[in-house]
């Protein structure tokens, strides 16, 4: 027996929140079942392989089933939620789980909706097909073939009701406000097993912050005491995290599609990695100078920013390194303008958001374009089209402490700088050995398109111009 589809049901099917993007993993819920919501209104957070993304639904309505979990990797163009628009009748139960429970008096519409959302809609009746003209998100599209769910490892996950316990075995109040966190602080919650109503804010307007998180799972995170050996035995194990010897991460989103970037760049670009250790004494001077400047007061100012903009510079001297190889033409296309990616490291792994047409950009400017980007990457907020279309990348391990390193370029461009920890060191300035501000550059590009002359005419021009900045104003 097949139960028939209420017409006032509506889904919403995951869409294409970047360029030709296949699937998206459900990171987090903000609805229930039984929930009002209305148009525009973000339900879920999903991440891609390029970033995590709010989806807003587009109708009013109650929501009557969630169709997959949290963790669940979902096609595009795939139904994930359902929702009851305004003026519709209760959402029917399916026929499988109506055969399944008992006979029962008549119940709320929202709880019985609840007590399916792990049941998937039939795929092979008429009842289960789309209504006609349904709502896309503008500038989203979604696939016109048949999808089906990528298999899950493990045992089937059901979709939590409200009233079910959440992290740690907590059961939040049924009147209980839901805690103020930003989705990349509910996700560090969520991987570290942090209950958000047990966490006390210290954000502003009570907002809870990875800080807070982080201190709220160190008490869980302390091992017991090691015991105390009453006489001279055997060696002890190797070290482990209570017990657990080895911990198995999904390689999934954003470190799966960098994972797969970084082979195809490296098997496919011929790298080359040239290095120069440079004085930076007079640069860092300008950067307090700068800070003090009343056109950069309340910017971001730091060594990056003058790294940045002697780069562009010598872009500007040497055109052909802002290029790419297009293999299937075979060609060589210089680029007439300068997408300035920015390596960032964050919780979901490297991404490398860019700054569009930074060719154009006066040191003020760019100054607020890399202000904003950071911003942004540690929000967990960078848009799959920031991280689209870049030329020519700058990755900062010095923040690391690390002296140097031999990048690998982005896929689809021709150069990558990397920028060692600046350091105070013995130099010889002026015939005398004196302590100055020390950095190592690494320039890596593709070889098939920039020889050692070009690679080292860049790498030379980014190195005077920090040892000497007043080149920035000569040679810009």
């Amino acid at each position: 027996m097949t139960t028939m589809t209420d017409a006032s049901v509506r889904e919403f099917k995951m869409p294409d929140v970047g360029e030709g993007l296949t699937e998206a993993e459900i990171l987090k819920w903000y609805v229930q079942p039984g929930d009002t919501v209305t148009d525009g209104q973000v339900v879920c957070e999903v991440e891609t392989a390029k970033a995590a993304v709010e989806l807003p639904i587009p109708y009013d309505g109650v929501v009557s089933e969630l169709r997959f979990p949290e963790g669940t990797t979902v096609d595009v163009g795939t139904a994930i939620i359902a929702v009851r628009v305004a003026g519709g009748a209760p959402a029917p139960v399916p026929a499988q789980a109506e055969a399944a429970a008992p006979a029962a008096p008549e119940a709320p519409a929202a709880p019985a909706a609840a007590a399916t959302a792990s049941a998937p809609a039939p795929a092979s009746s008429e009842e289960a097909k789309p209504a006609a003209r349904q709502p896309v998100l503008v500038g989203y599209g979604v696939s016109t073939s048949a999808t089906k769910r990528r298999p899950r490892k493990g045992p089937e996950v059901t979709v939590p009701a409200p009233a079910q316990p959440e992290l740690n075995g907590h059961a939040p109040a049924a009147d209980s406000p839901r805690p103020l966190a930003k989705p990349p602080v509910r996700k560090l919650a969520k991987d570290l097993g942090v209950d958000l109503t047990a966490v006390t804010p210290s954000g502003p307007d009570g907002i809870i912050t990875r800080e807070d998180v982080h201190a709220a799972a160190t008490p869980a995170a302390v091992t017991a005491p090691a015991p105390v050996a009453a006489a001279p035995a055997a060696p002890a194990p190797a070290a482990s995290y209570d017990g657990v010897r080895e911990t198995r991460i999904p390689v999934k989103g954003v470190r799966k599609a960098t994972a797969a970037a970084m082979v195809g760049s490296a098997f496919t670009a011929p790298h080359v990695t040239e290095f120069v250790t440079v004085d930076v004494t007079r640069t860092m001077k300008l950067v307090e100078e700068l800070k003090q400047d009343k056109e950069m007061q309340g910017r971001r100012v730091n060594p990056l920013l003058l790294i940045a903009k002697a780069l562009l510079v010598a872009i500007k001297r040497n055109p052909d390194i802002n290029a790419s190889w297009d293999e299937a033409n075979q060609e060589i296309v210089v680029k007439h303008y300068v997408n300035l990616g920015i390596a960032a490291a964050t919780p979901r792994g490297l991404i490398v958001p860019n700054i569009k047409d930074a060719q154009d950009k006066t040191l003020p400017q760019l100054a607020d374009s890399l202000g904003e980007l950071v911003a942004t990457a540690r929000e967990g907020k960078t848009s799959p089209s920031a991280m689209q279309g870049g030329t020519v990348t700058i990755t900062n391990v010095g923040v690391f402490g690390v002296d140097t390193g031999t990048p690998i370029l982005n896929p689809g461009e021709s150069a990558i700088l990397a920028i060692g920890a600046i350091k105070l060191q013995p130099w010889v300035h002026k015939g005398k050995v004196k302590p100055r501000q020390v950095t190592t550059l690494a320039l890596s590009f593709d070889h098939r398109l920039v020889d050692g002359e070009l690679g080292s005419k860049v790498l030379a021009d980014v190195a005077a111009i920090l040892e000497q900045p007043k080149r920035l104003i000569t040679w810009a």
